[in-house]
């Protein structure tokens, strides 16, 4: 058992939205795997539907409120743990440059575009968020997720201005945008 399990996440960034957290062993080369964020939507979709048929993948997600109530640290160790015991494998390796506390895994700093185990990782990962948050901008379309995809755009922070925070929100990440003045 030598296979490589790449995992990323998305949604560490974002102000509002799931924090979503994806592993994956391919079973064979796919074509034109990179790091998510250098995709248009299009391609990611498209990889997205090869990359889970033709793969062992397994993706956690975690809620606004779960990474309010127990930080993103904890989220992403708890989403790390769960995907290494879903998908038993020789080798663990995740983009960046923490385990946060978790035995058995391997960084490496831009891995999601240089790894291809990790750059389909990484599209499992951004689409589901991406999916996600669309699906809240049809609830909530005053915030306009479907543009911004829950980052804190100055456009965003305006409607968090003009109509406070919604379900989805991350009420523990603090912006200085919506701090109030002393003066």
């Amino acid at each position: 058992m030598n296979k490589l399990c790449g995992i990323d996440e998305a949604g560490r960034g974002p102000i509002a939205g799931d924090l979503v957290i994806a592993g994956c062993i391919l079973n064979s080369h796919i074509d034109g795997l990179d790091d998510s964020k250098k995709l248009n939507e299009k391609k990611r979709e498209a990889l997205y539907s090869e990359i889970i048929k033709d793969s062992h993948y397994h993706i956690v997600t975690f809620s606004p409120k779960q990474v309010d109530d127990d930080g993103i640290s904890k989220c992403l160790a708890c989403g790390l743990r769960e995907i290494m015991q879903n998908l038993p494998c020789g080798e663990y390796l995740f983009d960046g440059n923490t385990t946060f506390g978790v035995e058995g895994l391997q960084t490496m700093v831009k891995a999601d575009g240089k790894i291809a185990q990790v750059s389909a990782a990484s599209i499992l990962a951004k689409v589901t968020h991406d999916r996600n948050i669309i699906k809240d901008a049809k609830k909530y379309p005053e915030y306009e997720f479907e543009k911004h995809k829950g980052y804190g755009t100055a456009r965003h922070v305006q409607m968090i201005k003009k109509y406070g925070y919604c379900e989805i929100h991350r009420r523990s990440y603090k912006l200085k945008a919506l701090e109030p003045t002393l003066f």
